[in-house]
């Protein structure tokens, strides 16, 4: 694989101070020929509420088909935890993600579930993906069961 600039991997990197702030990088995908998911699973993410600055969770599954690159994970799991200190509503943060992966990567395909715990009272879950998903690649279901309370 060629080299790459990466920043952050194999040194000590402290947690951004904010979304905007984090450095998101790619690596070359070394099977750019081939079409295949990417999924990352977040089960414990966290956001503060924008009006009352309580703590917010949600778990976050990001699916998609890479072109030229991949994310660097360790650089995704530093951008995903910078949220814990920003106020943002469920569905702005989901959607913020899902952009700024596509504006990185320029992936085939991408979608973004967002499956946030209850507020209020209420779970709110969010869903965003870029299109139809490519013809002949398996997809599996992301797997996370609607909110049952205590069942």
């Amino acid at each position: 694989m060629a080299k790459t600039a990466l920043t952050q991997l194999g040194r000590k990197t402290a947690l951004p101070r904010s979304p905007a702030a984090a450095k998101l990088e790619r690596v070359p995908n070394a099977h750019a020929d081939s079409d295949c998911v990417v999924r990352f699973t977040v089960p414990e993410f966290t956001t503060l509420c924008p009006i009352t600055g309580q703590p917010d969770f949600a778990h976050l599954v990001i699916d998609y088909v890479p072109r030229r690159y991949l994310v660097e994970s360790k650089s995704l799991k530093l951008y995903l935890g910078s949220f814990r200190n920003e106020g943002h509503f469920h569905e702005d943060t989901t959607v913020t993600i899902a952009k700024r992966l596509i504006a990185l990567l320029k992936p085939t395909w991408l979608r973004i579930g967002g499956y946030w715990y209850p507020r209020g009272g209420m779970p709110i879950d969010v869903f965003f993906q870029t299109g139809p998903a490519p013809k002949g690649v398996w997809i599996p279901d992301q797997g996370v069961q609607p909110y049952r309370g205590r069942g």
